[in-house]
């Protein structure tokens, strides 16, 4: 597994290891949750002498090491395409030296759809571009119908939808999943990418430009600050709990032979940012500062992207457990712990 120091990948290392498996993690980070059933190795996935020590004895592969988030200027372009693209190409390269051929599991996103889908009341299902500076600007927040500038209704995105990437996280995502599958394609590997959507809960990153809304919003919460809702606080969201994510990656690392390609892992159950930032903020204190719509925005952020889950409950048996409501109070309680 590479990057199972991280957020997600420590607790997928933990369902590996309570469902028997041995695990030699990969990460260019110290472990903060040590498993006892996994090997840690200190490196970098885009070195090549890193895989030298990590493969042999391997029979499946969990890739979730990335540098995630929408980061704060585009000078970061070359870290997301050295930490992303040429770290996983560096990887598939190995393996293919290594004659590896057992499953691929991907650490994909819901990025990489750009704007989620949307039904035109007059013109049928649709795909907006992206939203303009003069919109955003003069605070029109919904993207118009691409062909006759009326509302839209946003409706629950599958996996059949054309990825269309809205900035260079989006843009690595896409190319590690088509990398991922060209590898596929080559060896006869198995290669499933799970496409996460807003993955909450212990152990997320706190106050880093690529730590989570949900994150961000209990930082500023903890510090009495309110937390700041870009755009009108209408934008919808599907937020998984990190522990229903983990056991997606064994039921895709499980999967039967023939189930390949890209899932969706979304609860199924969209929120509002607003609807969190007040769940939150009701959780960690009710007489707590309350948070503050802004109306700012960013110009690779898109309006809604929620998803549909049932491919991944047809081919994987996977359902998301955990509540929204359940995960929101285990944030608060642990909003002042590590784990």
């Amino acid at each position: 597994m590479t990057g199972g120091s991280g957020f997600v990948g420590s607790h997928v290392v933990d369902v590996l290891g309570e469902a028997g498996h041995d695990v030699v993690v990969l990460d260019r980070r110290p472990p903060p949750f040590e498993n006892r059933r996994a090997t840690y190795l200190l490196g970098d996935v885009a070195e090549p002498d890193s895989w030298t020590r990590a493969l042999p004895g391997i029979d499946a592969i969990s890739h979730q090491a990335a540098r995630v988030g929408l980061g704060r200027h585009f000078a970061g372009v070359t870290d997301y395409v050295q930490d992303n693209d040429v770290g996983t190409a560096v990887m598939l390269r190995a393996l293919d030296e290594a004659g590896f051929r057992g499953p691929l599991v991907l650490a994909g996103s819901m990025v990489v759809y750009g704007e989620g889908a949307y039904r035109c009341p007059g013109c049928g299902p649709v795909h907006p571009g992206p939203r303009s500076v003069d919109r955003l600007a003069a605070g029109t927040f919904e993207p118009p119908c691409p062909s006759c500038a009326g509302d839209l209704v946003s409706v629950a995105v599958g996996e059949e939808a054309p990825v269309d990437p809205r900035n260079v996280y989006a843009a690595t995502k896409v190319h590690q999943e088509h990398l991922c599958a060209a590898y596929g394609r080559a060896s006869g590997s198995p290669v499933i990418s799970l496409r996460y959507h807003n993955v909450f809960g212990p152990r997320s990153p706190i106050d880093t430009p690529y730590s989570g809304v949900a994150s961000l919003f209990v930082s500023a919460l903890r510090n009495g600050q309110p937390p700041r809702v870009f755009e009108d606080g209408g934008q919808r969201r599907d937020f998984v709990h990190v522990r229903d994510v983990a056991r997606a990656n064994l039921a895709a690392l499980e999967a039967q032979p023939g189930v390949t390609g890209p899932f969706n892992i979304a609860s199924g159950h969209p929120h509002t940012i607003a609807e969190l930032a007040h769940a939150l903020a009701h959780a960690l204190g009710p007489s707590g500062p309350g948070p503050t719509v802004t109306g700012e925005w960013r110009l690779g952020d898109v309006r809604h992207i929620v998803a549909s889950p049932d491919k991944a409950a047809r081919e994987l048996g996977f359902v998301a457990r955990v509540p929204f409501e359940e995960g929101i109070a285990e944030l608060a309680g642990l909003s002042s712990s590590a784990d």
